[in-house]
């Protein structure tokens, strides 16, 4: 496993461990106690993957950083160099490539593995794209979660948090129903999908949420006001109180992911936001 030491890996590779399998984790941190840890940088060389029969790939560079070339830089080496370099190692063993939502173009409505995937507007979506072709090219199984949440999420909650301005966050556009993946499900898919046939499949929650009525529900006692999306454009243009475009993007378009793909292999969604409201740290990446 690569990104074992962080949010999402760190879920993947417990329940490996449930399952009673070796885990080695990759990477420049170790993974969660009970797994061997191998150091590896995506963005220096190939890792080693002696003895392993698996390749669970979630290591990537995440963010929102101000655009521009150093930027494109660093995401690259990560999400695309990182790829080819555990590619190449991982020869004829089975991969998992843990993708993106983020990869698809902006759209309002509910999209399938055939939607396009060009267009995207941040540096992670281009990356996390460009990373993705190599991934299906070599063979691989390539899981494309929206908007992952759990408890210990570092990514989107804190974002909202931060965006709170007198008790009130302003949303760009009008109200949309999103698609949000539960951390739980998406390790579930992880530990599933080296069984399934090679090729793209949306992971997600079961159903998609209003996004309104969830960021009011995760953010208790904040209220919601809509702006229009072109204002919201223009802030994220200046960056104006932390507002970006990817964040914006991420908000405004209500992408619906059609999950019936991995449902065709016996895989089913167990966990729901529902069952995070009221916990510490709940809320969507």
């Amino acid at each position: 496993m690569t990104g074992a030491s962080g949010f999402c890996g760190g879920y993947v590779a417990r329940g490996a461990r449930a399952l009673g399998a070796d885990v080695v984790c990759l990477g420049r941190r170790p993974g969660p106690d009970g797994t061997r840890h191998v150091r590896w940088d995506a963005a220096a060389g190939p890792p080693d993957l002696s003895g392993a029969d698996l390749v669970v790939h979630l290591a990537a560079a995440v963010g929102d950083p101000a655009p521009g070339r150093r930027a494109e830089r660093a995401f690259h080496a990560v999400n695309v160099d990182g790829t080819r370099w555990l590619l190449d190692a991982a020869g004829a063993r089975p991969v998992v490539w843990v993708s993106s939502g983020s990869v698809y173009r902006a759209h309002d409505g509910v999209v399938t593995e055939d939607h396009p995937v060009d267009g995207q507007r941040t540096a992670y979506g281009r990356t996390k794209a460009a990373g993705e072709r190599l991934a299906l090219n070599a063979g691989a199984v390539v899981l494309r979660p929206r908007a992952v949440y759990g408890h210990g999420d570092p990514h989107l909650l804190p974002r909202l948090r931060r965006a709170v301005r007198r008790g009130v966050i302003r949303l760009p556009g009008p109200d949309t129903l999103l698609s949000l993946t539960a951390v739980e499900n998406l390790a579930d898919a992880c530990l599933r999908a080296h069984a399934w046939p090679a090729g793209p499949y949306n992971i997600a929650d079961s159903r998609p949420y209003p996004r309104n009525e969830t960021v009011a529900r995760v953010l208790p006692g904040v209220r919601v006001h809509e702006i229009p999306l072109p204002v919201a454009l223009a802030a994220a243009a200046l960056r104006a109180r932390g507002v970006t475009r990817y964040a914006v993007e991420q908000l405004a378009h209500g992408l619906v992911l059609d999950i019936g793909r991995a449902r065709a292999r016996g895989w089913e969604p167990a966990r729901h936001l529902g069952d995070f409201l009221g916990g510490a740290g709940a809320g969507p990446r």
